[in-house]
């Protein structure tokens, strides 16, 4: 199946490491010009001895001075964009009555301004593509919220919502905007942390051993195993590319069926 990716100019959020990586990764190999994107310039050094792509930006984008940095340096290589992915995001612990005004607003300027400012500042180039998409990257928590952490979750939701407004902001041009909403992605993280669990809970020594039993006790779903951040990005690739051109304004849940809702 040919995506019609090749020469597509994209830029990923938070590509430096972790899922963001391995999406810049993919699309890199489909033959889209990537642009990698890290909080900072040491970011950015690390994750070009780890990936094959010479293009990079970086800042702060949960600011709006790091944001007009990146969107300086977009500027200075004279390229539009076809592509934006807003992966970069951030979760942080917290309960209700333990949470203050400060940390509300701060996870609201990581995982939705983030997002907005680069979506006002690049509109106009992903309107004018002839296969323009922005794909935000969610959580399965926009729809089926924990208990513990409201703040990100009321974020993430926020994301959503912001998804189906601006698709259909764009009625008229061909570009459509979509949200990806994985469950528990297998990262390096998650499997180090996991793996300290199942060795105490005498599941086995490896998370590869133990997968089955965390599955079923801490993200319960059909299919009995974590997403890879390789299964993520396959469907961030889909969207972007001109086979999806008739899917717009959805949530696409990438969940191995944890949510149950049609």
């Amino acid at each position: 199946m040919d995506l019609e990716l090749v020469g597509k100019r994209v830029l990923v959020t938070g590509s430096h490491r972790g899922t963001g990586q391995i999406i810049a990764k993919q699309f890199a190999a489909e033959g889209a010009q990537v642009i990698l994107h890290g909080m900072t310039q040491d970011q950015i050094a690390q994750a070009r001895t780890e990936v094959s792509i010479a293009d990079a930006v970086w800042g702060d984008i949960s600011t709006t001075q790091g944001t007009q940095e990146v969107l300086d340096q977009l500027q200075a290589m004279g390229h539009d964009l076809d592509i934006l992915v807003n992966n970069y995001g951030t979760a942080a612990p917290g309960e209700w009555g333990q949470l203050s005004t400060e940390k509300w607003i701060t996870i609201y300027q990581h995982n939705v301004l983030s997002a907005s400012r680069l979506i006002d500042a690049l509109l106009p180039q992903i309107k004018a593509s002839k296969q323009g998409r922005i794909i935000n990257l969610g959580t399965i928590g926009s729809t089926r919220p924990n208990a513990k952490m409201p703040h990100y979750y009321a974020a993430k939701g926020a994301l959503a919502n912001l998804t189906v407004s601006l698709a259909k902001a764009l009625a008229g041009y061909n570009s459509t905007v979509n949200l990806v909403s994985p469950g528990l992605i297998r990262t390096p993280e998650v499997e180090s942390q996991y793996a300290r669990i199942a060795q105490k809970k005498g599941w086995g020594e490896t998370f590869q051993e133990a997968e089955q039993q965390i599955t079923a006790n801490y993200f319960a779903n059909p299919l009995e195993r974590i997403a890879t951040r390789e299964e993520v990005a396959d469907v961030v690739l889909f969207l972007a590319s001109a086979r999806a051109s008739f899917v717009n304004g959805q949530n696409i849940r990438v969940d191995g069926g944890a949510v149950d809702i049609v």
